[in-house]
């Protein structure tokens, strides 16, 4: 790792001006492979899901998957993009291990989806909503490539590794590379941009029931193109590709260390090197991988076993109108629906509690008993842990089982926190926990009462203080009263404890 001393990032946002790009690439959800019949289920053991086409031998040809090509129209239609009335796919030609046959096929020079764009959103310096449209420069199709494992070592990559294994289960998966135009005049909000960008193409994709994309999974992967220049200067400096950003944070991260990094090198007169660099989730810092290849290095040719695609205009008119509503139209509607302001959406928003929230009201709970739990403690929990929201340890099924709880009045906030605690640790359902646990509130009156009466006796300078009028004094009873049962609801604990000791409350 680098021992550079780093400028502060306000100082780089003032002196330097970033550009960034994203390339995304998104797998599809196809029951089959790009050019084959093989499955594409996650996991299985190494190299069970193979075939002569997706392993490259001699004489196996491709048929290409009309579901994928269908999928990759619909996504370049949600962004806003001229389908091509003739397109192809190339082969791109590179010696790496995780393409048996040497060769990708991919598309180049004639992709199926062009010139479109994206709006994203991200809070403004005056907190409300300010909107950037990142332009789409293409959206193609291609097959993924296998998986390579580096073992023996300490870094899980190639250099220091006593053997390299190969798992060609992914290659061949159907495979979509959106590609972003270049996006100028973020300046100190690039880093955010990017995240939003990514984040809202996610949403736009899973709405259109093409992809899980689920980045944990490798099913969403995203490549960060970086470039700093002076401030005022007319030319864009020498950009570099940090490779398979694997979460939404993550991109934010990657895009930071690396405006700091190339600020710190310009910075002592050095040359920014065009090269893809690799992200270190542990430390958020990018080291060097490799300089970055051209088109003329991959040799592109048109791919001569597959016939050209040209979809045929009636069918994509077809396509556009039968897609869904749309990430930032539907939000819309449920900020209505929810009855927030701008400021709440933005906050759901910014947590990226939309869907979870979404799914654990169709659970059966209020949107604001929903928006408690996952903006607040889960939230809490996933920022420590430095995870996802989605990825914190409940599902929205269960929280909204818990505030059902809480509603019914079986459970107080308090004893919600601790069941939420085991949900979780994964000890269960929050009905199950609260159950092994003993964590109900007490709400049998004839208990209550026990309770209040063994308070009473044993605080008798209390409980004599509450007679002669000083009413708050009875919150040390109270206290009692939880403490022996565990859970009590407090104000139904006061009120049996003034009325035992016949005081008005």
């Amino acid at each position: 790792m680098s021992t550079t001393v780093l400028p502060s990032y306000d100082d780089v946002v003032e002196r330097y001006a970033p550009v960034i790009g994203l390339e995304t690439h998104v797998e599809l959800g196809t029951k089959t492979k790009m050019f084959c019949g093989c499955p594409t289920d996650f996991g299985g053991e190494p190299n069970t899901r193979v075939c002569p086409v997706c392993l490259g031998l001699p004489g196996s040809l491709p048929v290409a998957n009309k579901a994928a090509i269908e999928a990759t129209i619909r996504i370049g239609l949600a962004l806003n993009c001229s389908i091509a009335p003739w397109s192809r796919f190339a082969r791109k030609n590179y010696f790496y291990p995780d393409m048996p046959k040497n060769y990708q096929i991919s598309q180049y020079d004639e992709p199926l989806c062009v010139d479109g764009w994206l709006d994203v959103e991200i809070v403004g310096e005056d907190g409300q909503p300010e909107l950037f449209r990142v332009g789409i420069e293409r959206v193609h199709l291609e097959e993924d490539t296998g998986k390579t494992l580096h073992v023996g070592g300490a870094t899980g990559r190639i250099h220091g590794a006593t053997e390299s294994l190969v798992d060609y289960n992914r290659a061949g998966i159907p495979l979509v590379e959106i590609v972003t135009k270049p996006i100028p005049g973020t300046g100190a909000k690039a880093p955010i941009v990017a995240r939003a960008y990514v984040t809202e193409l996610r949403d736009v994709v899973r709405s259109l029931g093409v992809s899980d994309v689920r980045m944990e999974e490798g099913s969403l992967r995203c490549d960060v193109n970086t470039s700093l220049s002076p401030a005022g200067s007319a030319e864009w400096g020498t950009r570099t590709e940090t490779k398979n950003v694997n979460s939404l944070r993550s991109v934010e991260r990657a895009v930071r260390s690396e405006m700091l990094r190339q600020a710190a090198v310009l910075d002592t007169g050095g040359r920014i090197v065009q090269e893809t660099r690799h992200f270190h989730e542990d430390t958020g810092d990018t080291t060097s991988g490799r300089s970055k290849e051209t088109a003329t290095d991959y040799r592109y040719f048109p791919e001569p076993d597959l016939v050209p695609l040209a979809p045929d205009p009636a069918w994509v008119a077809d396509l556009k109108a039968a897609l869904p509503e749309l990430p930032r139209l539907h939000r819309r509607r449920l900020q209505q629906d929810w009855g927030l302001n701008d400021h709440d959406m933005q906050s759901v928003l910014n947590a990226g509690a939309v869907e979870l929230i979404e799914q654990t009201v169709a659970a059966g709970t209020t949107p604001a008993g929903a928006r408690k739990w996952w903006l607040g403690e889960l939230s809490r929990r996933a920022n420590e842990a430095g995870v996802e929201l989605s990825a914190v340890g409940a599902t929205p099924a269960q929280v909204a089982e818990l505030q059902k709880l809480v509603d019914a009045g079986k459970l107080n906030d308090k004893l919600a926190r601790t069941v939420l605690e085991g949900v979780v640790a994964g000890e269960g359902s929050p009905s199950e926990i609260m159950a092994a646990r003993g964590l109900e509130v007490v709400s049998d009156t004839g208990a209550l009462t026990t309770a209040v009466d063994e308070a009473i006796t044993a605080n008798p300078d209390i409980a004599a203080k509450v007679r002669d009028g000083k009413v708050a004094a009875a919150g040390a009873l109270v206290g009692a009263v939880m403490k022996s049962t565990r859970g009590a609801d407090a104000k139904t604990v006061r009120s049996l404890i003034l009325s035992r000791l016949g005081v008005e409350g």
